[in-house]
């Protein structure tokens, strides 16, 4: 997984935790009790299966 800055990270998860809430497909196995989508968000980016990426120039 690449180097993110704290910024980088709270956007990846934030605009996934979008995509999640309006009906998105996840990516990872969690419990069914487990609603919030920012936490399945974070699930999500620590094992590194979001499909989002930060170009830098």
């Amino acid at each position: 997984m690449a180097k993110y800055s704290r910024f980088d990270r709270a956007r990846i998860i934030g605009a996934r935790a979008i995509q999640i809430s309006c009906g998105a497909p996840i990516f990872v196995e969690y419990e069914k009790n487990l609603i919030d989508p920012i936490d399945i968000a974070m699930l999500e980016f620590e094992a590194g299966v979001i499909p989002i990426s930060v170009l830098r120039e």
